[in-house]
């Protein structure tokens, strides 16, 4: 994968799969023009940095970003997890904020540099819990399934200018956002085993998938959602 010269702009990079994918693409010679509420210690000294949350104002992305961008992602997550009838309104308002308004409007905002580019991906991140039925995941599913659906139409309807839009959905992946889901070895240990391949997933494995779709080794690929999830979607093994 070659990305000297390539722009890419990574939402939600200064923690876990974003970070990870920050520190990738920097290796492969990109540009990267990060936005999200924290600036990370770990970035490359080189990385082009927008202080905003995705559920504010974003006018100052239209100054921020470059006049072509080759690449988005949007690794902006939550993990909200209640029984059911714990669930309020403001709970799956929050999670359809965070994940898919926040992503449809970053698009928005980019949406001229990424035409500039002329042949550029859009990367959107779901959940092994938006197709695969797990207590305690309503609402979270519910907003990750709202992702891949608009994924899949954007996809479409950018498809005649050459911009591709793929989704990965992840399981549980050993990153700050799930620090009090592993927060023991007990813990750990069950959540691996809830997997075919008996181990959680890091960053690495997503971010890698990511840079993948991101580069011209997946031109024709689009409208696609991939799970990388240990197997947990897909397989039954007892």
């Amino acid at each position: 994968m070659d990305f000297k010269g390539k722009n890419i702009l990574v939402v939600g990079g200064s923690s876990g799969i974003g970070l990870s994918l920050v520190k990738l693409l920097h290796q492969q010679k990109a540009n990267i023009y990060a936005v999200s509420r924290s600036a990370s210690a770990e970035w490359p000294e080189d990385v082009s940095y927008l202080k905003a949350d995705v559920t504010e104002n974003l006018d100052a992305l239209e100054t921020f970003l470059p006049e072509q961008l080759h690449g988005l992602v949007y690794s902006v997550g939550s993990i909200t997890l209640k029984p059911f009838n714990r669930l309020t309104a403001e709970d799956f308002l929050r999670d359809y904020q965070l994940n898919v308004l926040g992503a449809a409007r970053m698009i928005q905002q980019a949406l001229k540099p990424i035409k500039n580019a002329a042949g550029s991906s859009i990367v959107l991140i779901s959940s092994v819990a938006a197709r695969t039925g797990m207590p305690y995941h309503a609402s979270i599913a519910a907003a990750k399934s709202a992702v891949e659906g608009m994924a899949i139409t954007l996809a479409a309807e950018l498809a005649f200018q050459q911009i591709r839009v793929n989704v990965v959905a992840p399981s549980l992946t050993d990153t700050p956002l799930a620090q009090s889901l592993l927060s023991t070895p007990e813990k750990r240990e069950a959540s691996a085993k809830r997997h075919p391949l008996g181990k959680i997933g890091q960053p690495e494995d997503i971010s890698k998938l990511i840079a993948f779709l991101l580069s011209e080794d997946s031109s024709w690929m689009t409208g696609q959602v991939i799970g990388l999830d240990g197997g947990l979607g897909k397989l039954k093994t007892s």
